[in-house]
């Protein structure tokens, strides 16, 4: 069986990203991930490694940004609220920008949060009608 392999262009983009950059508070408040990537890493398993101490802070702030949903479900009262296109349009150009900042490539930012954005107003459709049994679910 073949293992998966990262084409090299992004593994490459990664690894120039990470050493360019340190992931250390990457929100207010939120867990730091202190991981220094430097010309040292010289092994994929290195590179790996590295992926997946990011993803597992990845998890840690998907899981705060998850309870956001909740509390925007009990907070907005009503289901068509829960879909915001002007709010959408508004996160994905700060994320952009902020992506800009850092050295994040578009290319990989704005499909990210897009998605991101559309699995989280599916989940907030279900924190609301969990909340709210019986409503109109128009």
């Amino acid at each position: 069986m073949t293992a998966y392999a990262a084409p090299d262009h992004i593994v490459i983009g990664l690894i120039a990203s990470y050493t360019q950059f340190r992931l250390k508070g990457l929100l207010m408040n939120a867990p730091t991930l202190d991981i220094a990537v430097t010309d040292s890493v010289e092994t994929m398993e290195d590179v790996r490694e590295t992926v997946d101490a990011i993803d597992r802070a990845l998890v840690t702030l998907l899981v705060k940004r998850q309870a956001m949903m909740d509390a925007a479900a009990r907070i907005k009262g009503q289901r068509h609220l829960v879909l915001d296109r002007p709010r959408i349009e508004d996160v994905v150009s700060k994320v952009l920008a902020e992506a800009e900042r850092q050295g994040l490539s578009a290319a990989i930012a704005e499909p990210v949060w897009r998605t991101l954005i559309d699995r989280c107003i599916a989940y907030e459709y279900q924190s609301f009608d969990a909340l709210s049994p019986g409503l109109d679910k128009a």
